[in-house]
């Protein structure tokens, strides 16, 4: 097993079997050389249970955000740099607003927020995530530092799902061809003490990299405001490349989240005729990085008439958004004066 995905294997490498050993909240890197193709396979279990369980979410919030924590590790796992990766959408859906705070190389925190009015009304209508979202758009943003600009690209959002804003992503703005897969569900085991109820989460980024950047070329965006019978440029897509999307296609939602699975074993069915090569998996974690000298250093940056009518029967509360952590401070200690 190599340590990355940019070293080259030489056609002598060891050939293993595929591990039977489930690893839980990691991203795996892997590639197939013979179709020119790398991606990345992420498996969420208690971190992702974690960060949704500090809050009251229903059930279909869950999911949206958990398929956003998905998402997020995917792409922001393939950063070679300690920076942060920001996913966010903003719409106007019953879930007007989520974000996903990935700090490289493995910290996770996530937040959404949402009308529980809306969303009871329309409770079957709204089991699509895509429905949930409505339109607006979603937002990714690579922060490498204080002396680094900061890169954010954009994504319209009309009514599809997180996938589909993926491959609108890449299709528009990286231009490489790449599929996702995206896979949420809540996981009931018995027990001593009865049934146990957390969340899991899997999924799959499945890009073409050819040697040749002329293989991964792709038809022409909608003309747009082309004069009416203007002929769009067709490019047939490679044989690797369609190869590659129908084995994507195939994988199951209960295959990226069966805990009794390992993703080594998932990609060696999808891949094995044609020959996969996993590396090192990337561990992630839920950990938010509030702290109550972080929170004491936020008051003290509002102005004072703000901080006066923050206190509430003699005390400042803030309670963090992303992990339901409740910070107290009297006056004094909040600077009010």
């Amino acid at each position: 097993m190599t340590q990355s995905p940019d070293i080259k294997i030489t056609p002598t490498a060891p050939i293993r079997a595929p591990s039977a050993v489930p690893i839980d909240d990691a991203a795996l890197p892997f590639e197939v050389n013979a179709l020119d193709l790398r991606g990345r396979l992420t498996r969420l279990g208690p971190a992702l249970d974690d960060i949704l369980t500090k809050h009251d979410y229903p059930a279909p919030v869950c999911k949206l955000l958990g398929e956003a924590i998905v998402l997020a590790t995917l792409l922001g796992s393939s950063l070679k740099f300690d920076g942060r990766f920001i996913l966010q959408t903003q719409t106007d859906g019953p879930v007007s607003f989520l974000i996903v705070d990935f700090q490289l190389p493995d910290r996770l925190r996530a937040y959404a927020r949402f009308d529980a009015t809306r969303l009871k009304e329309g409770e079957e209508s709204y089991r699509d995530s895509g429905a949930l979202l409505g339109n607006g758009h979603l937002a990714m943003t690579i922060d490498q530092g204080a002396d680094m600009s900061r890169y954010q690209g954009l994504v319209a959002l009309e009514g599809g799902n997180l996938e589909d804003a993926a491959h609108e992503y890449f299709l528009r703005s990286e231009q490489i061809p790449t599929r996702v897969r995206l896979a949420v569900g809540e996981e009931w085991r018995g027990s001593g003490d009865g049934p146990k109820h957390r969340w899991r989460a899997g999924g799959m980024l499945l890009q073409f990299l050819p040697q040749a950047p002329e293989r991964a070329r792709q038809a022409d965006l909608d003309p747009g405001d082309a004069p009416e019978g203007a002929v769009t440029h067709a490019v047939a897509e490679d044989d690797a490349w369609v190869e590659g999307q129908s084995l994507i296609s195939t994988v199951e939602d209960v295959e990226l989240l069966d805990p009794d699975l390992s993703g080594e074993r998932l990609l060696y069915r999808l891949f094995h005729e044609r020959g996969v090569r996993v590396f090192a998996p990337l561990p992630l974690r839920a950990q938010c990085s509030c702290s109550r000298d972080a929170v004491s250093s936020m008051l003290k940056s509002f102005q004072a008439q703000d901080r006066a009518e923050m206190v509430k029967d003699g005390k400042v509360v803030v309670t963090c958004e992303f992990c339901s952590s409740v910070y107290e401070f009297t006056p004094d200690e909040a600077g009010v004066e």
